[in-house]
Formats: C-alpha cells, sequence, structure tokens
C-alpha cells in the first residue's frame, strides 16, 4: 500500500521539473533622468539664448558708436577713450580723498540710501492710501482727482518746496523720491483693491472676517500682482528722480557725480556713470520683479 504512494508522490514532485517555468521579467519604475552632463548642457544653452542676443547687440552698438566717435571733429568720444580715461575709476572705485573726491562707489551708495529711505515711505504710504481709495467710494471720490493732479507735477518742481521746507538736501532728495514714487503705487493698488472677485468677499462676509484679517487675507494676496506692478513702476521713478535732484542739491551722490564731470568737462566720466545708473537700475527693478514672483506665486507681470 505503501509503495504506489510513494511512486504516485514522486511521480507528483517529478511532473513540475520536468517543464522548466521561465521567470517573469522584473520591470523596475524608477524614472528616467537625463545623465548630468545634458542637463549642463541644457542649462548651457537656455543661458546662451538668453544671454547672447543681448551681447552681439551690444557689440554691434559699441562698434558703431567707435566708427562714429573716431571720426575728426566728433564732440562724444568713441568707447576706447572712455576706458582709456575713466579706467582707473572703474578699477579702483573705493577711494576716498575726503569731502566729494570719492570714488563711483561712494557715490551709487549715498544715492541707493536716499532712494531706499524714500521709497520704502512711498511703499507703505502708497499701499495703505491705496487700499483706503480702491476700498471706500467716498474715500475715492475725495482723493482720486487731488492724486490725479498731483501725480502730473514733475519731479524736480517738488525740489525748491522741500528745500524751503527741511532746509537740507538729504531729507529734500528723500522727499522728492517719495513724491515721485508713490502716485504709481498707489493708483495701482486701488485698481487691484477694486477688482478683487466679490466671491472672495463673500466668503469673508460668511466667516466672519474682522478689517485686519479681510485686509492681511483677502486684500493683500488677491491685489498683489497690481500693488507690485505699482512698486516696479515707483522704483524706476524712484531712481530718476535721485539722479536728477542730486544734480541740484549737491553733496556726494551719482547725480552730483554727473553734474560735476560736466562742469570739469569730463565726458567719459559722464559716459561711465550713465552706464552704472543704467545697471542699478536694471537691477533694482529685476529685485522687485523677483520678489513679486515669489509672492504672487508667478502670476504678476516679469
Amino acid at each position: 500500500m505503501t509503495m504506489p504512494a510513494i511512486k504516485a508522490e514522486a511521480t507528483a514532485v517529478a511532473i513540475p521539473t520536468a517543464s522548466p517555468v521561465t521567470a517573469a521579467p522584473v520591470v523596475t519604475m524608477t524614472p528616467k533622468q537625463a545623465p548630468r552632463a545634458e542637463k549642463y548642457i541644457k542649462m548651457i544653452k537656455e543661458a546662451a539664448i538668453r544671454v547672447v542676443p543681448p551681447l552681439i547687440v551690444l557689440a554691434l552698438l559699441m562698434l558703431f558708436w567707435e566708427l562714429v566717435c573716431r571720426r575728426t571733429g566728433s564732440t562724444l568720444p568713441p568707447p576706447s577713450k572712455v576706458f582709456k580715461d575713466t579706467k582707473e575709476l572703474i578699477f579702483d572705485p573705493f577711494f576716498d580723498n575726503g569731502g566729494i573726491d570719492k570714488g563711483l562707489f561712494w557715490h551709487l551708495s549715498a544715492s541707493l540710501q536716499r532712494v531706499a529711505y524714500g521709497y520704502s515711505i512711498a511703499a507703505v504710504v502708497g499701499v495703505a492710501l491705496g487700499t483706503l481709495v480702491g476700498q471706500s467710494v467716498w474715500a475715492m471720490r475725495g482723493l482720486d482727482p487731488l492724486f490725479q493732479v498731483l501725480r502730473t507735477i514733475p519731479p524736480l518742481a517738488w525740489l525748491p518746496l522741500s528745500l524751503a521746507a527741511f532746509r537740507d538736501g538729504q531729507p529734500s532728495a528723500i522727499f522728492v523720491i517719495f513724491i515721485t514714487s508713490v502716485w504709481p503705487i498707489i493708483i495701482n493698488t486701488a485698481v487691484g483693491i477694486r477688482n478683487i472677485p466679490q466671491d472672495y468677499r463673500n466668503v469673508a462676509a460668511v466667516v466672519q472676517l474682522n478689517p485686519l484679517e479681510f485686509f492681511s487675507k483677502i486684500m493683500i494676496p488677491a491685489a498683489a500682482p497690481y500693488i507690485f506692478t505699482g512698486l516696479r513702476i515707483g522704483i524706476g521713478l524712484s531712481w530718476l528722480a535721485i539722479v536728477a535732484a542730486e544734480m541740484l542739491i549737491g553733496g556726494v551722490g551719482i547725480g552730483f557725480f554727473i553734474w560735476d564731470a560736466w562742469n570739469s568737462s569730463h565726458i567719459s566720466e559722464i559716459i561711465l556713470a550713465l552706464f552704472y545708473v543704467g545697471i542699478i537700475g536694471f537691477v533694482l527693478d529685476r529685485l522687485i520683479a523677483g520678489l513679486a514672483k515669489i509672492v504672487t506665486r508667478g502670476t504678476a507681470l516679469n
């Protein structure tokens, strides 16, 4: 009785081993990653697309400038002469011989400090007044016509009045920066507040937000793209205003440096200073644009 059972058991064991079973292929679900070299190549290509065209245009403009201004009788120096005349200012911007005899770093630093003070005040006041005008119909009717009139006054027209009021060049320059840059911040903030969707206001009413919570959680986030548009316009106007104001108030500053170079007939120094003014203005605009992109999560204009 046991022998057939053993044979049957052996047969049952032997059957599976007679036909080999092929193992199913193992599929790994790891994400495909490009090699590091390909990533670097892609980054270089993207950077080249952004950098190379401006460099080509700049090189062509410099070549045109060099060819035109090297002719006899030209009133402006070519780039080669500008570099030759100003290389000491370029390579040593930190010298300080006392008084107004300073390197370009100190002039630019003094101008940027004035801009920082005036623009910061304008940003706070502009957002507050813009919120008031955008939220209140009575405030809009009362203040908007006044704002529209005052914003058309040229920045330098405020300088004599500010000098008469403050009796000092430093606060006068800061006031000119403030009064120049505050208007676009007010107007854009008011437009942003007025364009808040009604659904947001309904939700705020349902959850019973107090005015401070409504301001911080609804108004500012919803109007942020408009606010930063005004801030970008304001920083550009601030930089323009300080250069013009410093030409009149004197002292250390890039505006006075340009005016002093003109009085000394140093045209190359004026051109160098204008180059720095343009670069810093561009950097300030990019800083505000980058901050806007972070705060608004990419909804603000680049």
